[in-house]
């Protein structure tokens, strides 16, 4: 694997740092799957929020975020079979975006979540989550 240099960590922190301003813990981002490669080993998928009552298209921005080009139709390509690609992509996101986890979003408006709160955390209260790949929630389009 190629080393990052200093000048691509800080692309890639600026990056990070303005999808955090509309990228929130507990938001809900959509995948929408582009293509399936012939041998089904590669899938090709789109991500998208809904800001403002608009969907907006994040693809490219989430490929800059996780440091992966995106494919020659601005899809982003996640390899491997046997797993949800949408999922793996959302929490891959959130990961990065909240390396050092979220606090908790409590039950309102939607509920947190977090892993935690399926392995018997049932504490909605202000709190940190160490996991922050579970802090965006995915949804299929």
């Amino acid at each position: 694997m190629a080393r990052i240099t200093k000048a691509r960590m800080a692309e890639l922190e600026a990056a990070r740092e303005e999808m955090r301003t509309w990228i929130t813990p507990g938001m809900t981002v959509y995948t929408q799957l582009e293509k399936v490669a012939r041998s089904g080993m590669v899938r090709y998928l789109r991500a998208k929020i809904v800001e403002d009552g608009e969907i907006r298209d994040i693809t490219w921005s989430a490929a800059n975020a996780l440091n992966i080009k995106t494919a020659r139709d601005g899809s982003i390509k996640i390899h491997g079979y046997g797993m949800d690609a949408g999922f793996k992509l959302v929490y891959d996101l959130g990961w990065v975006l909240y390396q050092t986890g979220f606090e908790c979003i409590g039950e309102i408006p939607v509920r947190c979540p977090s892993n935690d709160h399926f392995n018997g955390d049932r504490n909605y209260t202000p709190h940190h989550h160490d996991n922050g790949g579970y802090a965006l929630i995915q949804r299929w389009l």
